[in-house]
């Protein structure tokens, strides 16, 4: 496979392979908070890792390089620092349970539209002349 197709990153994950020794998967985060929580939980599970700071455009990133024998490790400890600092999708209870309340409104009245005029559906329609 091309190198270059190999290391494409296209930002669905927070890891990746290092760029020059494959050896190492390195996590990156955004967020101090969450780069804080990660930091914190590799010392507690004693896992050795480098760490990094990279100034993207206005963005500033910390990096995380483990070798890969700690990558499952890492990956439990990255779910868990993502669950921590999770934001839901729609913030505001109320406006969330008037979505799911307002779907499954309409989904009723579809079923109830179908089963009414269904049956319906699949006579012709008689024209006159």
């Amino acid at each position: 496979m091309d190198k270059q197709i190999e290391h494409l990153d296209l930002g669905f994950v927070n890891y990746t392979n290092h760029p020059t020794n494959n050896d190492y998967v390195v996590f990156r985060f955004a967020d101090v908070h969450r780069a804080n929580s990660f930091r914190e939980l590799l010392k507690e599970q004693k896992i050795w890792f480098e760490e990094s700071q990279d100034q993207k455009r206005q963005l500033l990133v910390y990096l995380f390089g483990l070798h890969h024998t700690d990558y499952n490790k890492a990956q439990k400890i990255n779910i868990t620092v993502e669950a921590k600092h999770k934001k839901f999708l729609i913030p505001g209870k109320f406006f969330r349970w008037f979505i799911v309340l307002f779907g499954l409104t309409m989904i009723i009245l579809a079923a109830i539209g179908y089963s009414i005029n269904g049956s319906k559906q699949g006579t012709p329609v008689k024209t006159t002349r």
